[in-house]
This record gives structure tokens, sequence and C-alpha cells, in this order.
């Protein structure tokens, strides 16, 4: 599809081109069966500690992209999830959290993805970018409510501060935001659509991830 033939914003290309793996990934029997209260806390930590890993490979890479005329607009510290994440794993895990830590096959294979797209290719670090913190700012607060609730965690506090983006005020505001910065994207419509095709693959990582968890987490017939 041409985004300029279309006329189409780029930020509707994307979203609806991604859509078929976006619900692949957010109906995977994991997730399910972690929102439906059928796993314990335990299976909520293990999700816990892989997105560190995800999200470590991330933010590393944002101080050398800030200045990047694709990749640099998206590069805010206000969306910054690896301090939040390594204060709900000290909640869950306790103190020494870091002790025994170890990604999956997956969670692996995701992050170095993501180093590779920031080293070699900003475009597709943007792919990235958008996956995760826009999941997090929409379905990801589904995930909160239900942490929440399932496992007593304070509103908003230890152990779903991931979730909780402090500096952004306004979730619908700011994400108007960020559509708009998608739709400024400094790219032609090829490398639009290869963007495209990184968001795609963005989703099956997430999916492959949740896939494994599923596994380590099988509930009993």
């Amino acid at each position: 599809m041409d985004a300029t033939a279309t006329g189409t914003p780029f930020s509707t290309l994307i979203r609806v081109a991604s859509q078929e793996q976006h619900t692949e990934a957010e109906t995977s029997s994991f997730m399910s069966d972690l929102l439906g209260g059928r796993l314990g806390v335990a299976a909520y930590a293990r999700y816990t500690e892989q997105l560190w890993f995800v999200y470590r490979a991330l933010e590393e890479a944002a101080d050398s992209l800030k200045e990047d005329p694709v990749a640099g607009p998206f590069i805010q510290s206000k969306l910054m999830r690896t301090a939040a994440l390594e204060r709900d794993l000290t909640h869950l895990r306790g103190p020494q959290w870091r002790e025994g830590l170890a990604p999956l096959p997956a969670t692996t294979a995701y992050a170095a993805r993501i180093e590779e797209c920031a080293r070699d290719w900003p475009g597709g670090y943007v792919a990235h970018h958008y996956t995760r913190y826009l999941g997090d700012l929409s379905g990801g607060q589904i995930i909160r409510d239900k942490a929440e609730k399932t496992w007593g965690f304070a509103h908003k506090g230890d152990g779903v501060r991931f979730y909780v983006f402090e500096q952004i005020t306004n979730p619908a505001e700011f994400k108007r935001g960020y559509r708009e910065l998608l739709n400024a994207l400094n790219a032609d419509d090829l490398e639009k659509q290869r963007i495209i095709g990184e968001c795609k693959r963005a989703f099956g990582f997430n999916g492959a991830v949740f896939r494994e968890l599923g596994e380590e987490f099988r509930l009993s017939a």
C-alpha cells in the first residue's frame, strides 16, 4: 500500500497493517491465562523479567539515536521504562532480583533484533519503539488493572510501576502527538513499507515470547 497514493496517514497504515499480528500476540494462551487470573504471580514476575531485557535494549540505544533525523523525535525521557521495571522486579523478586535472571530464547532474539536496528537501521528501531510504548500506554493498562486486582498490588504502586507513566498526565493527548510524529516521519514510502514490515516482525517477537512463557507455565488439562 502506498501512503502517498492513498493519502492515508502513516500512523493509520502501520496500525492497520499490523492488526493481525497484534491480535495474535495479545490473545496468546499465556496472556489469556494471566489476565484471566489462572496463573500465579510467579508467571507475572517471569513476564516482567522478560520485559526488562527488551526495554534495556530499547533504552540503552536511546542516547545514540536522539539526534537521528528518523528515530530522534521519538526518544523521550518520559517514556523510559527500565527504572520502573527494576523497581517492580525488586518488589516481585527482592533486592537480589538480578541473581538467576535469564532471558527466554525468544527474548534474547527479540532484544538482539532491537539492538541490531538501533545500530544499523533507525527506521526499524522506530517500529519497535512504536510497538512497545504505544502498547504500554494502551493495552498495558489492562494488565496493570488485572495485576492490581489479582495479586493485591497497591493502585499504581510497586509491582505495576512499569505501566504507570507518571510524566504523561494525558495519555490520549500523548498518543495523538506520537501518531503525528509517525505521520511526519522522515522517510519515503519504500522506507515506510519496510518499517511496517518490521512492526509486524516486532509483534511476532512478542508472540514468540508469549508462546515460550506459555510452555513454561502450562496449565494442567
